[in-house]
């Protein structure tokens, strides 16, 4: 198959499907421009601070994305590329960017509180105690997970005490480049909002001095850091990061980044273009379907069976539930005015999707070297793949290892934006669980008025986050994938209570909501299964006991969550008729 077609018929189905089943969606949901947005109504100038859209996009499109997008279409194509593009056209267009577009806009119209606010005014206390403990537990995993990442991509390779210099360069490089993006994010926040510098301009300059500084990480790069000593670092960061105002770093740092992730794309496409007209990318060599199950297993692990397995493992570029914590979490609070949601939230879902194609183009350029498991980090994939396709335009040969340089960088930058969204979610979620319908962290007092304290709420979740990533959460993370989609399942089914209870339309969301459910179960059983066998085989069981539980305490939690909310819809129903 063509890869250029495939990438161009995807994108035109992308746009075409923003244009009118997203303008459809914002109809039928009541999309007012001329409302009030919490931002404006509650604006306190640390959480709640309107933001112009393009900012706002980049903020909310640098944090849903990170590595997502890229490693799972990469991880399934093993399925062939057929499945891949159906699940990423159709999950995107009709579950994940539903999902992203409903979570945002039920939480502006809940002064910019989370899914478990909403899901409290539709099903009650208990079903947000639960959605919260829930959300709360898997952030705290995704903390933990990139931290880990993060520090990483920053720390030395140490040996005998002494750091080998040579073989920690590239990490050097990463980390002076993200110290020094910090720095100018700040700059860059302090002239729009402090003294007003038109955005054009200051994006114009912001742009140009990331330029300056990845040319200055990669030749001066002085901070040779143990991995400890990064993740405590980082934890440092990630708390001072989520207690302070979002113009000063959030906003601004995500809204650069964004140009990064955009600038990819943009030599991702060039490098397909070019390659389908020298002749070395007219074919993708991946097949179309090898089958139901995965038999290709390039890193030796099979995913298993087609299904559950290849909507669980590509989230980011169809559906997954972080980003209903993004949306209503620090997008809702930042909105400027309704009818930016369309554009923020569902063609933020969209962008992913054609980055998700541009990813299955990658791993189908090297496919022979991918599933011989020469090349098997989605990263790398990716890098490799975009990389050799722009070396292969005519004087261009010589520039393979610094694109791929660049591109592994700009991953690794997404993963640090991810990560202080990530507490930050956390913060609100851990504030939320304590308040009662009606008080707010100004009205309570007592035990309430310390642990809804926002630098309380912070150090807790960045202690235990921290704490579980030099510790084990790799040996739990193989859960995050059913948890993050069972999220989502919940998100689709507390946008469709709210709006029932409004009385909008909210058929759009049943079916994705029951799909999502069914396949989170069914991967969840699945989990169960494996680790009840390694349990029952004997030799190390204490983690695979561990997630034996966890897997089973999600699948009650779906359960009866799942029973509660189809008992409001059909209460609301009969309410209806």
């Amino acid at each position: 198959m063509n890869g250029l077609l495939v990438l161009i018929i995807g994108i035109a189905i992308l746009v075409i499907a923003y244009l009118t089943y997203g303008r459809w969606l914002a109809k039928q949901w009541g999309v007012d421009p001329s409302r009030p947005t919490p931002s404006h109504e509650m604006e306190d100038g640390r959480d709640y601070v309107p933001a112009k859209a393009p900012v706002l996009l980049g903020h909310h499109f640098s944090s849903i994305a990170g590595a997502g997008p890229i490693n799972g279409p990469i991880q399934a194509a093993v399925f062939g590329w057929v499945p891949v593009l159906l699940w990423v056209l159709v999950g995107g267009v009709f579950f994940g960017a539903v999902h992203d577009f409903g979570a945002l806009f039920a939480s502006i119209r809940h002064k910019g509180q989370s899914i478990g606010e909403v899901i409290a005014d539709a099903m009650g206390t208990k079903a947000k105690k639960l959605f919260i403990i829930f959300s709360y537990l898997t952030l705290i995993l995704v903390v933990a997970a990139f931290a880990s990442i993060v520090a990483g991509t920053f720390s030395a390779t140490i040996k005998d005490g002494v750091v080998d210099t040579a073989a920690s360069a590239a990490n050097a490089t990463t980390a002076m480049i993200s110290l020094m993006f910090i720095v100018v994010a700040i700059a860059f926040g302090f002239l729009v909002y402090r003294r007003n510098t038109s955005l054009l301009v200051s994006t114009i300059v912001g742009v140009a001095v990331i330029v300056v500084c990845m040319v200055v990480g990669m030749n001066w790069h002085p901070l040779y850091l143990s991995n400890t000593a990064w993740m405590i670092i980082v934890g440092i960061y990630i708390t001072v990061a989520s207690v302070a105002p979002v113009w000063i770093l959030l906003q601004p740092r995500d809204y650069l980044s964004s140009f990064l992730l955009y600038f990819m794309m943009i030599v991702a496409f060039v490098g397909i273009i070019a390659s389908t007209f020298t002749g070395g990318g007219a074919a993708m060599n991946i097949p179309a379907f090898t089958g139901f199950t995965d038999t290709v297993a390039p890193t030796g692990t099979s995913l298993g069976y087609l299904f559950p397995a290849l909507f669980v493992t590509i989230a980011c570029g169809a559906i997954s539930g972080f980003h209903s914590l993004v949306g209503s979490g620090t997008t809702a609070k930042q909105l400027d005015n309704e009818k930016d949601a369309q554009p923020i939230a569902y063609g933020g879902m969209l962008i992913e999707c054609a980055l998700a194609i541009i990813s299955l183009c990658a791993v189908g350029y090297i496919w022979n070297q991918y599933s011989a498991g020469e090349v098997v980090n989605p990263t790398q994939v990716f890098a490799t793949g975009i990389s050799a396709m722009l070396g292969s335009i005519p004087g261009f040969s010589g520039t393979t290892q610094v694109t791929y340089s660049l591109l592994v960088l700009t991953v690794s930058v997404f993963c640090l934006t991810s990560l202080d969204t990530a507490t930050r979610l956390a913060r609100y979620m851990f504030q939320e669980f304590w308040l009662a319908p009606g008080e707010t962290t100004e009205s309570v007092d007592g035990y309430k008025k310390v642990l809804t304290n926002p630098w309380v709420a912070t150090i807790i979740t960045v202690v235990l986050g921290i704490g579980l990533g030099l510790t084990g959460y790799a040996n739990i993370w193989p859960l995050f994938g059913a948890a993050n989609q069972l999220l989502a399942a919940l998100g689709l089914l507390g946008v469709a209570t709210w709006l029932g209870k409004a009385g909008k339309n909210n058929k759009m969301f049943l079916l994705p909501m029951a799909f999502m459910l069914i396949v989170t179960i069914c991967s969840l059983i699945f989990t169960i299964k494996s680790n009840f066998a390694a349990v029952t085989a004997g030799g190390a069981v204490v983690w695979p006991a561990v997630r034996l539980v966890i897997a089973v305490l999600l699948v009650i939690l779906a359960i009866v969550l799942a029973i509660d909310g189809v008992k409001t819809l059909v209460s609301q129903k009969k309410q209806a008729a």
